[in-house]
Formats: C-alpha cells, structure tokens, sequence
C-alpha cells in the first residue's frame, strides 16, 4: 500500500484519496471497491506525517465532505524510488495461511482432505476464469503492464488448481499418512454430509475453463 499510494500520488499529483482508489484500477489491475477506503485514508495521513507527502488543498463541495488534495514531497519522491527498486530486485514470499494448514495434513481424514483440495481448485479455477474474461475483454487505454499482471494472476490461479487436484488424486490413492486411520476416534469429517458449495467441484467433474491464449496472443472471444 505504501508504494501504491507514493506512486500514484505522483502520477496523478495533486490527488485526493477517493481518486487514488479509482486509479487502483488502471495501475494495479485490480477493482477499486477491494481496496477500503480507511486503509487509503489511513496512509495518506502516515505518509504526510512522516514528510512523504504534502496536503495542496482541502474543499467542500456542498453537503459533501471536504476532500484533502496531495502532491508528493521531494523525500516522498526518493521513497518511492527505493520501494521500487526494492520490490523489483527482491522476492518475498506470499502469506497463505493454506501453507500453515498444508503442514498439518495428516490431521485431516483422508476423505475431507480430497473434498477440501477439489473444492479448492474450484475456486481458483473460477478466479483464473475471471481473469481471462478481463483480459480477453480488455479497457481502452488500459496500459499493456496492467494485462501483464493479469495474466501472471491468470498462470498463477491456473498452476494453483492443477496442483489441488493433482495432490487431491494421490491421497484418494492411499498416499500419505492421515491421523484419522491411526486413531478412528477422531471427529468424523464434517464435510461429509454438507452441500457442494461450489458449482463444478463435484466427483467426476472437471471445472476447468479452456486454457489461456499462447504466450504472445490474445483471445479475441470469451469460452
């Protein structure tokens, strides 16, 4: 958020938060509505009291709030050239909490352990499925790194679900140890008697949309 908002201060500079969260979108590749309001706010203020940032002008209009305009200061600007040096030439790896819960799978039966990761690969196939609608549909002077983070969302999504259901066919193949088959008076799996929640997650069916365009093309039509 910190970058985000440095950057987009000084693209749009001078710029009020409500504007900030609408250019979200055409830098970030993501709606603008995902981002609240207070988590703007709230760094538009820290970034002004550490020097970052400057207010340029606050109006009313109406019986509407009054809106604080910004510009970046000349630390501010030196800020962001460090934040964006530093996350192009560093990795950090992503927080999942799935990674924590990975870790402890033998304490899953084996049987919810499937139904999890097929339903799982569910619901980033649908999120990969979105992303291709985005990019296949496209925003006029939208610019071309934006698809670029599309499609690494896309790819991304993709690998994800392949990986669920992959995993998902070796432990219904009596891979691994489950704790549940050691102790059989573990809890039964809740799972067992619950609706499918997601459409397509079923046994048997595959949920897959059709696979992204060759690398250097771009579908022109929606699945």
């Amino acid at each position: 958020m910190r970058l985000m908002v440095l950057g987009l201060v000084s693209s749009l500079q001078p710029v009020h938060g409500h504007d900030i969260r609408r250019g979200l979108l055409a830098y970030d590749g993501r709606p603008a509505m995902s981002v609240p309001a207070g988590s703007i706010y709230h760094a538009l203020r820290k970034l002004t009291e550490e020097g970052l940032l400057e207010p340029v002008n606050t109006e009313r209009n109406g019986g509407r709030p009054e809106r604080t305009t910004y510009r970046t200061t000349p630390a501010g600007m030196r800020e962001f050239r460090v934040l964006l040096r530093r996350y192009w030439w560093q990795y950090q790896l992503p927080s999942d909490p799935f990674l924590s819960a990975l870790s402890f799978l033998p304490a899953l039966p084996r049987a919810e352990a499937v139904r999890a990761l097929r339903t799982r690969a569910g619901i980033l196939w649908s999120h990969a499925e979105q992303q291709r609608r985005d990019l296949e549909e496209g925003a006029a002077g939208r610019p071309e790194h934006v698809d670029w983070q599309l499609e690494r969302a896309l790819r991304w999504f993709e690998c994800e679900a392949d990986w669920c259901v992959e995993i998902a066919g070796r432990i219904e193949d009596g891979m691994g140890v489950h704790d549940a088959e050691l102790a059989p008076d573990l809890p039964a799996d809740p799972a067992e008697t619950a609706p499918d929640t997601l459409e397509g997650t079923r046994a048997g069916h595959d949920p897959r949309p059709r696979r992204r365009p060759a690398a250097g093309s771009r579908a022109t039509a929606p699945a």
